[in-house]
């Protein structure tokens, strides 16, 4: 079963002990708009998904639940 996005992206973020504002700032949005991704509120744009990528070191296709593995 494909697992959300929005849920990879909190899992992701609470592995490395991260706060959503501490996320958001590295986004450049406001930490409201980032738990509106995080909760599914709102759809999370392309280049916001490339940056969580390389900020946590992962594939575009793990945080998008297309693969298991983290591994780029």
């Amino acid at each position: 079963m494909k697992k959300a996005y929005y849920n990879r992206m909190r899992e992701l973020r609470e592995d490395h002990d991260k706060k959503q504002k501490e996320v958001a700032a590295v986004l450049g949005i406001l930490q409201q708009t980032y738990a509106r991704y995080e909760s599914g509120e709102r759809e999370l744009p392309v280049r916001h998904l490339f940056t969580l990528a390389e900020y946590y070191k992962v594939s575009t296709d793990y945080i998008l639940g297309l693969v298991k593995r983290k591994e780029k």
